[in-house]
């Protein structure tokens, strides 16, 4: 099976839309408005698209670039939609050196995306991480919540399987 960032349609709602409308109205003559309305963007939509910035850009008076420019800067910010089921595999020093980058490669195979993707069937996203901080339990992955320490590959595939 070919890895792949699946490319997903954007489906935001008139609901959606509104709520982000209605909260840009209140922030719109707040100085430095930019990084609330993108995060309420986020947290509205799950992702910052396309024609989530479009809408940010018009109603703020700001070119795209501009807006763009700031959700590629802070990680914080994603222009990918996420899974139901959300895997992070840490690569920080203590992971890395002790697996995770085979941890990652494994999960990427069994799903059949790379790091920065998600099923298409919207049911797992992938990504890489920096150090989450359970340095002791290395290598690491998230599931959402559920943090899987002191992996092996030999785990991976049944702890995926668990939320298939």
């Amino acid at each position: 099976m070919a890895k792949r960032k699946t490319a997903v349609a954007f489906k935001g709602t008139e609901e959606q839309e509104g709520q982000l409308l209605a909260f840009i109205e209140q922030h719109r003559s707040m100085q430095g408005n930019l990084m609330p309305v993108l995060q309420k963007a986020q947290e509205i939509y799950g992702y910052l698209p396309i024609e989530v910035q479009k809408i940010i850009a018009k109603e703020l008076g700001i070119p795209l670039a501009e807006v763009y420019g700031v959700v590629t800067f802070y990680a914080q910010f994603t222009l990918n939609p996420k899974g139901e089921y959300k895997i992070a595999v840490c690569l920080g020093t203590a992971c890395y050196v002790k697996g995770s980058g085979d941890v990652l490669d494994r999960i990427s195979r069994k799903l059949g995306i790379e790091s920065g993707g998600i099923t298409p069937d919207g049911k797992f996203s992938l990504d890489a991480t920096r150090c989450i901080g359970a340095c002791g339990l290395a290598p690491v992955m998230t599931i959402n919540d559920d943090v899987y320490g002191r992996l092996n590959l030999d785990e991976v595939d049944g702890i995926i399987e668990k939320y298939m």
